[in-house]
């Protein structure tokens, strides 16, 4: 199956749409104009067809019947997302703790593959890597 559609997104829980909002838009993604922008959700882009949803708690509650996960007790996915560089891995954890996330671990080089990761502000676990595949398939 493929799916045909201008953007693929993942909905995340969060406590304040703003100060996510300016989290993220301070590592440097963009918001996605087609989406609305109010005091429940936003909609960042963070690659060339996917998006996240940030969405208030309350709001997040009414999409599902299901309780949401205490991020503070545990964790439900890491989101996993590649980059251009190891420099550029560094460049976005750094300045993820500068905007409040905290460090998920410490940095892993396996040669091939370099990974770090943070905890945002509301306790989602995102790993930041770098995969050199010349390296990886030599």
């Amino acid at each position: 199956m493929t799916l045909r559609s201008a953007f693929t997104s993942f909905n995340l829980p969060v406590k304040n749409v703003e100060q996510s909002k300016a989290f993220f838009t301070g590592l440097g993604f963009e918001l996605n104009p087609q989406f609305p922008d109010n005091e429940n959700s936003v909609a960042i882009v963070i690659g060339d067809n996917l998006q996240v949803m940030l969405i208030s708690q309350a709001f997040f509650n009414t999409l599902t019947e299901k309780e949401s996960v205490d991020t503070s007790k545990y964790a439900q996915m890491t989101i996993a997302l590649a980059f251009e560089s190891r420099e550029k891995v560094d460049e976005i954890v750094n300045t993820a703790v500068s905007l409040g996330g905290k460090l998920h671990a410490e940095p892993e080089d396996h040669g091939f593959m370099y990974h770090w990761g943070f905890v945002d502000l509301d306790g989602h676990l995102w790993a930041i890597n770098y995969m050199n595949i010349d390296a990886a398939q030599g």
